[in-house]
């Protein structure tokens, strides 16, 4: 290491830290993931499961990873190194940083998309299509194999243009503006579809319950829902938190940013379901929800050539603030462990990132030899990050604040040495210690059941 210590870069305020996290964890998975996840499991009830998880285990997951990121002031592999030298626990700081970049490689192609779609919407391409028409559209530039990688290449390349200036002047700066911009637009769209003909049906599908309808399939899927949206289990908020202040208070921080993952995850749900009934199609639509259904909402909105573009807009912020968090792991892993300027790590991760991306945005093409296993690139990077490491990740680290770490550290973290009261503390550690890893370990066996 060296004798001298160069200052760390860190988050200069309460607000910045709240909305990096909230940015890191509001993203795709809530706009066009948690959409789809609802309607796909029976809407109100799945809402109610998935909002019990959050509290139950989304909170305490997410504390436990600020609190190993703030105790060691490092990234998430110097983190174990740290706080666990000459154990095998490093192992799982590994594995967060490839998970991170895993997910970026094709979490950018989809990134990619809401370019795209933005040039659709100002040069006003939807007007007068049919569903059928706005389908073809979508399928058309799937198929469209290099047309995916220029675009995906552009959002990597914003990406790193805000990671390469560092915390304070990159990451904090930009997500005090992104965050309430993203926040507005959506209770704008909200509100518009909400006074939409026939919304009613929408907003009951949205919150009255079906109780009936609850399953251990629902189950596993609000679970595996979570820990994609909240980006926990995979180092990015360990990251994170090894860029706050020792003043602050991490429960409450964990509390912020899960509470404003989950309004918005509601909020998208005000936006999409009410309009979906408005124009009879159907919840389950899945993937297309977003990007088939929406334009055909504008289409037929006074204003909604405007709303269009503003909304395309505002997915493009949402998976940017989220991809900035998996570039910095990544960044940060290289810049101290590696010793690799900021600058020369962001450049080298995005480059590592433009490859395998380009392989996974090819492998949506029809017929593309990018297959393995039976499944595209694409398809492939998704089931092993959301299904095996983002579950495995969480459930490391909850083991490892629960039982390695132990009582008296977590308690010196989550009191501020004493400063603070944390009346929580009992219970937060009994979930950490017992309830999330027995929790975890159901679902994600259960999960390869399925």
């Amino acid at each position: 290491m060296g004798g001298h210590k160069k200052q760390r870069d860190g988050f200069t305020s309460k607000l910045g830290v709240v909305a990096a996290a909230a940015g890191s964890a509001i993203g795709l998975g809530n706009i066009y993931r948690f959409p789809c996840e609802l309607g796909e499991n029976g809407g109100a009830a799945f809402l109610l499961v998935y909002l019990g998880i959050v509290l139950l285990l989304g909170v305490p997951v997410m504390l436990s990873e600020l609190v190993i990121g703030r105790r060691s002031q490092r990234n998430a592999v110097g983190a174990f190194k740290k706080l666990a030298p000459k154990s095998i626990w490093p192992f799982v700081g590994y594995m967060g940083v490839l998970c991170g970049f895993l997910i970026f490689a094709f979490y950018s192609t989809v990134a990619g998309w809401t370019l795209e779609y933005i040039v659709k919407a100002v040069t006003n391409s939807f007007q007068g299509k049919d569903l059928a028409a706005i389908e073809q559209d979508f399928s058309d530039f799937h198929n469209n194999g290099w047309r995916n990688v220029i675009w995906q290449g552009v959002f990597i390349f914003l990406t790193g243009f805000v990671v390469f200036r560092g915390v304070q002047n990159g990451i904090e700066k930009y997500s005090k503006v992104l965050m309430p911009m993203l926040l507005l637009i959506l209770i704008i769209l909200g509100v518009r579809s909400m006074l939409l003909p026939g919304a009613k049906e929408g907003l009951l599908f949205l919150f009255h319950p079906d109780f009936s309808k609850i399953t251990g399939e629902v189950l596993i899927s609000a679970l595996g829902q979570v820990f994609f949206s909240l980006s926990v289990g995979m180092g990015a908020l360990i990251t994170y938190g090894s860029y706050i202040k020792k003043d602050d208070n991490l429960v409450t921080t964990s509390l912020s940013v899960t509470l404003s993952d989950t309004l918005v995850a509601v909020l998208a749900g005000i936006v999409i379901f009410p309009a979906a009934f408005s124009f009879g199609i159907q919840p389950s639509s899945g993937m297309g929800l977003v990007f088939n259904t929406l334009p055909m909402i504008f289409n037929q909105m006074t204003g909604g050539y405007f709303f269009c573009i503003i909304f395309f807009v505002l997915l493009a912020i949402a998976a940017l603030t989220s991809t900035i968090s998996l570039l910095e792991v990544a960044v940060a892993y290289l810049s101290e462990e590696l010793h690799l300027k900021r600058q020369t790590a962001t450049v080298l991760a995005c480059i590592a990132t433009m490859l395998l991306g380009t392989y996974s945005s090819l492998s949506l093409k029809q017929g593309s030899p990018f297959y393995i296993a039976g499944m595209s690139c694409f398809d492939l990077l998704d089931f092993v990050t959301s299904k095996v490491l983002l579950p495995l990740g969480g459930l490391f680290i909850v083991i490892f604040v629960g039982w390695k770490l132990g009582k008296t550290k977590f308690f010196d973290e989550i009191t501020n040495e004493g400063t603070i009261k944390a009346s929580s503390k009992k219970v937060l550690l009994f979930i950490i210690r017992f309830v999330a890893p027995l929790a975890i370990a159901l679902i994600f066996v259960s999960g390869f059941i399925k």
